[in-house]
């Protein structure tokens, strides 16, 4: 007599290997240990040099970081073509930074595996999957009716797939409701566990609440699980702080989660960064808040937070870059939008290596600034 059992087990794994499109990207890394986190501490700054020049691009907006088998990946938000991630060899030890130097440079393609257009879409998050690919976020162009996105590549920048977007963070066609322009996709996370990926926000969708100001608002972002099948899944909510500065009438300012980092089960690095005009320090004021989600409710089927009755994810202050303006260049705490963990220290603590999006001093000189903290 046949096992029809083990015929029927064997089916069923068979059919969950083929219904996963994304299997490939989430082969784990190995063992997880407590990851519990106290504190941080600062070691040291790098900057590289404005201008610098890489295979006739400029190294700029480096507005996200990632880690992953012993290589650092940073993608350059440059709308203008090529759309690319450099890679670069970052040495350092518990004394400080040794040297950052490029070393490489990839093209990002589209669904076609051609070249974007100037314009076509601005990029902002990059991770490694556990599989060894390449996931990456734009933020479209809300104003223009581009929708953002998230997307997968292979290492040399070929396109593999496309991330569900829900349908909540596309262009909406109804006032009043979507996300903000310039506002949307701005951070991703490999999940703790390596089944998925984390994306958050930069602000409120219109439907939950308004930007932040000076004074304490109502501010939540959304959080958001993408499953092993590349679809949207749980959300969480996040509060953000008031605008940290005063400013006036026509001061430009915003507040915004600009990266997010699960380092435990329901556990995050969240870096917030408020940034106003006018002032001679740059006008950043940098936070990494340690977020707790484990308690917060799942808002995935919430049409609008406001008014809502629903619990919010927890944040506490780990780390205010004020405590250490004094030993940057110049005072300042430049545009810090990119966070990963490093290697581990020769005292067995992991790094975190932070990097800022220079704007290609757009608006006046910034820096290619990496921060370096110990993690206790």
């Amino acid at each position: 007599m046949k096992n029809y059992t083990l015929e029927i087990v064997g089916l069923l794994i068979l059919t969950t290997i083929i219904s996963c499109e994304h299997i490939d990207d989430f082969i784990g890394h190995g063992d997880m240990q407590d990851q519990s986190i106290t504190s941080l501490q600062y070691i040291d700054e790098y900057v590289l040099p404005d201008g610098s020049m890489y295979a006739g691009t400029e190294v700029g907006g480096l507005s996200g970081i990632d880690y992953a088998d012993g290589k650092w990946y940073m993608i350059s938000d440059d709308a203008k073509a090529p759309i690319r991630f450099y890679t670069a060899d970052i040495q350092f030890n518990e004394n400080g930074f040794e040297n950052v130097t490029i070393n490489g440079v990839t093209e990002l393609l589209n669904g076609s595996n051609l070249p974007f257009a100037d314009g076509e879409v601005d990029p902002e998050a990059i991770r490694i999957t556990p599989g060894g690919s390449v996931l990456w976020s734009s933020e479209g162009n809300i104003n223009g009716g581009v929708d953002p996105f998230i997307r997968i590549a292979n290492m040399k920048g070929t396109y593999k797939s496309n991330i569900t977007l829900s349908e909540k963070f596309k262009v909406s066609i109804e006032d009043n409701r979507g996300p903000r322009h310039n506002g949307v996709i701005e951070g991703l996370s490999v999940s703790f566990d390596k089944a998925g990926y984390w994306a958050s926000m930069e602000l409120p969708l219109f439907e939950d609440g308004s930007e932040p100001l000076i004074e304490d608002t109502d501010s939540p972002v959304r959080m958001a699980f993408i499953n092993t099948s590349g679809t949207f899944g749980k959300e969480f909510a996040y509060e953000l702080d008031p605008i940290a500065r005063k400013f006036d009438e026509t001061a430009f300012t915003v507040n915004g989660v600009v990266e997010i980092l699960e380092y435990d089960t329901d556990k995050f690095l969240v870096l917030e960064r408020s940034f106003s005009t006018g002032y001679a320090d740059g006008g950043n004021n940098v936070k990494i808040y340690d977020v707790d989600a484990s308690k917060a409710t799942d808002v995935s089927g919430m049409d609008s937070l406001k008014g809502a009755d629903y619990k919010k994810a927890t944040k506490e202050l780990l780390f205010d870059f004020e405590s250490v303006r004094g030993q940057l260049t110049d005072g300042v705490v430049d545009n810090i939008e990119g966070i990963t963990f490093g290697p581990e220290l020769k005292n067995g603590n992991r790094s975190l290596v932070l990097v800022a999006d220079n704007n290609f001093s757009a608006f006046g000189p910034q820096l290619n600034q990496f921060i370096l903290l110990e993690v206790k």
